[in-house]
């Protein structure tokens, strides 16, 4: 399966002060497979370790860290050669060694000449509760996401579309009705399967819906048991509360996390730990507000208020229950939830192009679902679900702060109008920072 990820290695394998990497990102996500793939495709053999399931060669790292030591102790162990340049070597669920983490600094002091690749699900999480002395300024890294929707194109055997939306993005002349309806089918289905690459494997393979659900409800029972394994048992139970919290936070008509929908009485204090925690894994995606949609926007952050996502809007349709007909149906509907979804997917889409994610809402009801900072300053985002487009927020946004545009996403055509761009929801993928 093509992953964007691929270019990225390929580029820190050429890099001239190359330091050892870790590719970060939450478990499914397709980490193990793209570094397989990478080795297989630009090296002569690799070099596989995983350090939770093979403890006896995790248990090297317990002794002496010197990386001759290391190479000669794999050397024998797989019975391959590892020549500089030519092998790479993967370090899997790296979270679960602090030595092994720590042989890293070491290889990138004292052996940078070899290719040294680690791969972790929960790294943040593991270093922010047993306190690992993470190598920072010794490592390179890279987050890898869900295939985004560019990517679900390219599994799916439709580059061509994938193409044609690029091309008409960056002019903004709408595509020929027919592959405008295909590509709007396609994202509806992408709403159902998400972006985990086993479930879009699945789909791709039966073109059916009914077997992908097994799937996605393995990967929230890993992630469901992650929570028992790295965190105290109080505070598994309270993670655990906020991530299925989530379709109702996003059902509700203000959006904003509440932690009295967590449990009554809720509080910062109380299930604090655990939001940091479930983004730390990689789990959800936080959206923090802006009070103003000034230069940076980071600096004027509420940090007591956000909207917290799914990292995969897949899993938010399976949690939420809500029924595939409905997402599926070419009518426009007056359904809320629709509106939640493609709020979730645009934050997903956004962040796997490394877009900050963050909200505006004034003193006020007016509220502009997503904000850029850019070059030539800050755009407003309105995301609709269908055709109907009122965009009284965004104007309000875009006069009181002078945006050079605005962006609005809906199932309509591409266009630009009154100052506005116009994209469709399957086009969210070319929008960049």
């Amino acid at each position: 399966m093509e992953r964007k990820v691929m270019a990225e290695l390929v580029q820190w394998k050429d890099k001239k002060n190359r330091m050892p990497l870790i590719v970060n990102g939450a478990r499914q996500v397709g980490k193990t497979y793209i570094l397989k793939e990478f080795g297989a495709s630009y090296f002569e053999n690799t070099i596989y370790v995983h350090l939770e399931n093979q403890v006896a060669v995790a248990a090297i790292f317990e002794g002496d860290l010197n990386p001759t030591r290391i190479i000669q102790y794999l050397e024998a162990t797989y019975n391959q050669p590892i020549k500089v340049g030519k092998t790479l070597i993967i370090f899997d669920e790296i979270q679960s060694s602090e030595r092994a983490l720590m042989a890293l600094k070491v290889f990138c002091e004292e052996a940078p000449q070899y290719h040294v690749v680690a791969a972790g699900s929960l790294l943040g999480v593991a270093v922010n509760r047993e306190k690992y002395s993470f190598p920072v300024g010794k490592v390179d890294e890279i987050y890898m996401y869900p295939l985004d929707f560019e990517e679900f194109l390219w599994a799916m055997g439709k580059r061509f579309f994938a193409e044609e939306t690029k091309s008409h993005f960056a002019d903004s002349k709408p595509l020929e009705n027919g592959i405008h309806q295909m590509l709007i089918e396609l994202y509806r289905q992408y709403l159902i399967t998400g972006g985990m690459p086993a479930v879009v494997r699945q789909f791709v393979e039966t073109q059916s819906f009914i077997d992908i659900v097994d799937i996605q409800s393995r990967i929230v029972n890993e992630y469901l048991a992650d929570m028992a394994k790295y965190a105290t048992a109080s505070t598994s139970v309270k993670i655990r509360a906020c991530y299925n919290s989530i379709p109702t936070q996003l059902a509700k008509e203000n959006t904003k996390f509440q932690y009295k929908v967590v449990q009554k009485g809720g509080s910062a204090t109380l299930f604090g730990e655990s939001i940091d925690w479930l983004e730390s894994a990689g789990i959800v995606l936080k959206c923090q507000k802006t009070t103003q949609g000034l230069m940076p926007i980071a600096a004027y952050a509420d940090l007591s208020d956000f909207k917290l996502y799914m990292a995969d809007v897949g899993l938010l349709t399976m949690k939420s229950g809500i029924s595939y007909p409905t997402i599926l149906s070419t009518i426009e509907q007056d359904n809320n939830f629709l509106g939640a979804l493609a709020e979730n997917y645009v934050a997903q889409q956004f962040k796997a192009n490394q877009i900050p994610l963050y909200y505006w809402k004034n003193d006020n009801t007016a509220e502009v679902d997503f904000v850029l900072q850019t070059d030539s300053g800050i755009i407003p985002v309105e995301v609709k679900k269908g055709k109907r487009n009122k965009a009284i927020s965004m104007n309000l946004f875009s006069k009181k702060y002078n945006s050079p545009y605005s962006i609005r996403i809906s199932q309509k055509h591409f266009g630009f109008d009154n100052n506005i761009k116009a994209v469709p929801l399957y086009a969210t993928f070319c929008i960049s920072k």
